[in-house]
């Protein structure tokens, strides 16, 4: 028997890795990835080179971020795929 709590995050994951790589799916996957605060704090855009482009609105969220990437590109790889995200270029605005 399955738990659950383990329900819903096996049928996203199912769900999600079923569709083309949009911009939106990128979205979902960078909010799910980090959290409601940090997703708030930041947008990300998908190169086609695989570069992950994540402007942070200012420094303490870029500083945050650039932290992070160790724990959130794991993240990304189970959402997204193996191949979709080949680096994490974190940037600062204001």
């Amino acid at each position: 028997m399955i738990p659950v709590r383990d329900v819903a995050p096996r049928a996203v994951l199912k769900l999600l890795r079923g569709q083309p790589l949009t911009a939106a799916k990128v979205r979902f996957a960078w909010s799910a990835s980090v959290g409601p605060a940090m997703a708030r704090a930041t947008s990300v855009e998908l190169a086609a080179d695989g570069t992950l482009h994540v402007a942070a609105a200012g420094e303490h969220w870029r500083a945050e971020t650039a932290r992070s990437v160790a724990v959130i590109r794991p993240r990304l790889r189970e959402l997204l795929g193996r191949g979709a995200v080949k680096r994490i270029a974190v940037k600062g605005l204001g």
